[in-house]
């Protein structure tokens, strides 16, 4: 399963990127918002010079011949872009036809394994199942993911379940579980991950016996 950080903070993604271990970004305009505003291509194509791979950028029009022109120019920016693009009839319509011109769709708001097949069909190179708001709600957002990630592969369909609207690093195991090709987070999920008190106690204790080790060696003259 890869890692994508979900962020437009491109302070969050130079130190992400530094760690190794991020592949891709997505962004919307909540995130966008987050991160100060500014102008949103230059944002893109500044984190597209940061991580080599798939970043997801929003488009905002509504209606199918919006969405198209839109989304033709948002992927214009840089070749690793892929459109963000919500699941509605003008979204599964201009996902369609944009999937048929090489434009990498990120089909989002997706909550359901019905809108899940709907988007695939569509073309869409990227499903995003929100895990987070769908538990907001009382529904079980994994569920879906795992619904949505059996039927992918009980036909071999070649899109990719993106597990997004990741709380804390418990969903980032679970959608690495039950089969999630990619998991999207927020900067603090992934410090989150890494970190463990354990580990602190560990590298504290090894520093503190290395001192000792240390000094009794230049005690016995054998430093």
């Amino acid at each position: 399963m890869r890692l994508f950080l979900d962020t437009a903070s491109v302070d969050e993604i130079r130190a992400a990127a530094k760690l190794g271990v991020i592949s891709g970004v997505t962004t919307n305009p909540t995130l966008w918002a987050k991160a100060g505003g500014g102008n949103y291509r230059d944002i893109v194509v500044e984190i597209c010079n940061i991580i080599d791979g798939p970043i997801s950028a929003e488009c905002l029009s509504r209606d199918v011949e919006g969405l198209v022109k839109e989304a033709r120019q948002v992927a214009s920016w840089h070749p690793n872009v892929a459109v963000k693009i919500p699941i509605d009839e003008a979204g599964l319509e201009a996902t369609s036809r944009l999937s048929k011109e090489g434009i990498k769709v990120n089909m989002t708001l997706v909550f359901s394994p019905n809108q899940a097949l709907l988007a695939a069909q569509a073309g869409a190179t990227f499903v995003s199942p929100f895990v987070g708001r769908l538990d907001d709600v009382g529904h079980d957002g994994m569920q879906v993911v795992a619904d949505t990630v059996q039927v992918f592969e009980r036909y071999h369909l070649p899109n990719q379940v993106l597990a997004a609207s990741l709380r804390h690093p418990l969903h980032v195991i679970a959608a690495a579980k039950v089969g999630a090709h990619i998991a999207t987070m927020p900067y603090s999920v992934l410090m989150a991950m890494l970190r463990h008190p354990l580990t602190d106690v560990g590298i504290e204790r090894f520093l503190a016996d290395a001192k000792k080790a240390a000094k009794a060696a230049r005690g016995t003259g054998k430093a």
